[in-house]
């Protein structure tokens, strides 16, 4: 009984390691142009994505445009732009990335979580820069390897997170 013991807790140990998922190699299924919808406080839009590796693959850029329509019809579509940087910090053992904004905020997160099956990745942010004591919180969650739903929370100073948008995105090539 005792051998029998011994034999399983490693054997259980190294499947519930092989059933990790890498936190780098998590990002490989953002790769690639998307396209959909996003609905919250600025209003309901449209929004485009592009994920793609750069720099011998050391980094995954990510590029995003999002255009909303606010609930007053008689207000300007409001256009917001975003380009990033992912990368791992392997004296950390972190998945960070930097994000900046056509609104001149950056964002700088760090890849809280991922669930084991990789499909859902919790971003946190560990500094916004342009606005001091704001926090940020990104749910990515794959429905399926072709659509992705991203949840977007913020935080203003001192207050709790407050949802503000979801978008819901399909990929197109």
């Amino acid at each position: 009984m005792k051998r029998c013991f011994v034999l399983v807790i490693p054997l259980a140990l190294s499947i519930g390691a092989l059933a990790q998922v890498d936190a780098w190699s998590a990002l490989h299924a953002f790769e690639g142009k998307w396209e959909g919808s996003s609905t919250g406080k600025p209003g309901t839009g449209t929004t485009t994505r592009e994920y793609y590796y750069e720099l011998n693959d050391h980094f995954l850029a990510q590029r995003d445009k999002s255009v909303y329509q606010p609930a007053d019809p008689k207000a300007k579509p409001l256009a917001h732009e975003d380009f990033g940087m992912f990368s791992y910090d392997a004296s950390r053992k972190k998945v960070l990335w930097e994000q900046f904004h056509s609104e001149g905020f950056v964002n700088e997160y760090e890849l809280e979580s991922v669930t084991p099956d990789g499909r859902e990745l919790v971003f946190v942010t560990t500094n916004i820069e342009n606005f001091p004591g704001a926090r940020a919180k990104k749910l990515y969650r794959f429905a399926s390897p072709d659509e992705i739903e991203e949840t977007f929370w913020l935080a203003l100073p001192d207050k709790d997170y407050a949802l503000y948008t979801v978008a819901h995105i399909k990929r197109v090539k």
